[in-house]
């Protein structure tokens, strides 16, 4: 689930984080390390650079970097996704990393699902509020707080449930870690289990954070480009009109997920100022669900992945 946005030392390397199956990524600056514990309880690191969509200048700029890093995030995470399964698998024979193909095609799969999930199915729900004369069109401010309540419903709704699986309970507990790693990082004091144990297991620039920040940024910024696109043009049929909406919030997921990224750096920067603590609290209360408590033999997977990305000599 996921992913610590970088923090912001000056004196130390940039890192960020995502947990896997049983271990951990985490990435510093080009490169990222991924350590996955094997079955034997040999924990296996693996160095290799970081796939990037932003090294053009432009891509770097504010409000036009979010999408782009949104992408390769997914891309980087399927493909350490991807490594840790066959890594953790009993059987490692006959088993090869993901193709080129296949990561298009899965990462297309996931966005699909992911966009289903939290953009389609809110809208539907809102619709079906309108029909039974609970909301007004689809330009009206009730409708856009019914699809902001559904959003957040799905959304919440899917990580609590997702929870009682047993292995991705694991993939959460390595989240945790993940944090607790990183804060000890942070900190500046040496690496070790109990001092890391002794991190929260929150952390203001998680993934999940970031996803909260892209539902409320989308419920806010729908309410004002909806009626906008709508003044242009409104499709007198029905269903025309809303899949036309529908088809626009996808597009609006560009600028929304811009937006969202400069707030999150924005908090995580900042993250002592009152402001920044009050943006940061629902995502901090959210991955309450999204993180476990680890134990030592978790942490030390996270911090192998740590230890590997930040060394300049690699991994040992």
């Amino acid at each position: 689930m996921r992913r610590a946005f970088l923090p912001f030392l000056s004196a130390s390397p940039t890192v960020g984080g995502q947990a896997v199956i049983e271990g951990v990524m985490m990435r510093a600056k080009n490169r990222l390390a991924i350590a996955v514990r094997k079955p034997d309880g040999q924990i296996v690191v693996d160095l290799r650079p970081w796939f990037s969509l932003t090294d053009s200048p432009i891509l770097k700029k504010p409000f036009l970097r979010g999408f782009p890093v949104l992408l390769e995030t997914l891309v980087n995470g399927i493909k350490a996704l991807n490594f840790s399964a066959m890594l953790s698998s009993e059987d490692e024979e006959g088993e090869s990393e993901i193709t080129s193909w296949h990561l298009v095609l899965t990462m297309f799969i996931a966005l699909g699902v992911a966009l289903g999930l939290f953009v389609v199915v809110p809208h539907v729900l809102s619709a079906v509020m309108q029909w039974l004369g609970l909301s007004g069109d689809v330009d009206s401010l009730s409708f856009n707080a019914w699809d902001g309540t559904f959003k957040m419903l799905v959304f919440v709704g899917y990580i609590g449930l997702i929870s009682f699986v047993p292995d991705i309970r694991r993939v959460f507990q390595y989240h945790g870690a993940e944090h607790k790693v990183i804060w000890n990082f942070e900190s500046g004091e040496p690496l070790s289990v109990p001092m890391a144990q002794a991190q929260s297991r929150l952390h203001p620039r998680c993934g999940t954070s970031f996803l909260l920040f892209v539902l409320v940024v989308s419920i806010i910024l729908h309410s004002v480009l909806v009626p906008f696109l709508l003044s242009f043009y409104k499709p007198d049929v029905f269903l025309l009109k809303h899949l036309y909406i529908v088809a626009a919030k996808l597009f609006f997921m560009i600028p929304v997920s811009c937006v969202a990224y400069e707030i999150i750096r924005f908090a995580g920067k900042f993250n002592t100022n009152v402001l920044c603590r009050m943006l940061c609290w629902p995502g901090l209360a959210l991955q309450m669900l999204t993180t476990k408590e680890p134990d030592d033999s978790q942490v030390e997977v996270a911090m192998a992945a740590l230890k590997c990305a930040v060394s300049e000599e690699g991994c040992s």
